[in-house]
């Protein structure tokens, strides 16, 4: 059995509704866990040895980086940031910073932790921002990766997942501001 796996985390069956907007079940809470142990594992070999800074943009990526940064082996730091480029089922292509970055980041290596990235406009607007600052490296660990909505060229270097074009609730992702508290993950029918 999976270390993380726990019987009573399967998935429900059943499709839920948010908003009036019906969602089938898509990734279980043991699929999500193997993918974030994966994911951490890889990390944890890549930086070896060093201290990173963790910069887990809320709200979407709480769950995740909790999970991920559990697992993580090694020293690291974690902060915090807030950002918005979300209206109901899209994306508004606007970020707005919410709460910044006030953490020296000159010399360090950077990994911005996100829930998902598909258009790519929050890192698009994060990482000159962060670049400017003059950290030794910066890197992006993204939950979800949609490469079929990027319209920002990004190097994205640790992905736990591919996903299609798809929209998605649960695991940290909302609809709307719902949705979020659900362990598994769901798609937009």
């Amino acid at each position: 059995m999976h270390p993380h796996s726990n019987p009573s985390r399967r998935m429900a069956h059943a499709n839920v509704t948010i908003h009036n907007k019906e969602f089938r079940p898509y990734l279980s809470a043991n699929q999500l866990d193997e993918a974030v142990d994966g994911l951490a594992a890889r990390l944890s070999a890549d930086y070896a040895g060093r201290r990173p800074l963790f910069v887990v943009v809320l709200t979407g990526g709480f769950m995740f980086a909790s999970d991920l940064l559990k697992r993580y082996r090694g020293e690291c730091e974690i902060v915090f940031i807030r950002v918005a480029s979300y209206e109901g089922t899209g994306s508004t292509g606007v970020v707005q910073e919410v709460l910044g970055l006030r953490e020296e980041v000159q010399g360090r290596h950077i990994i911005l932790v996100e829930d998902i990235v598909d258009t790519g406009t929050t890192m698009h607007h994060l990482l000159p921002t962060l670049q400017s600052k003059g950290p030794a490296s910066v890197e992006i660990a993204t939950l979800f990766f949609k490469p079929e909505s990027l319209r920002h060229e990004l190097s994205i270097r640790y992905v736990a997942k591919e996903i299609p074009n798809d929209f998605v609730v649960g695991y940290g992702l909302d609809y709307d501001g719902l949705g979020r508290n659900l362990p598994d993950v769901y798609v937009a029918v």
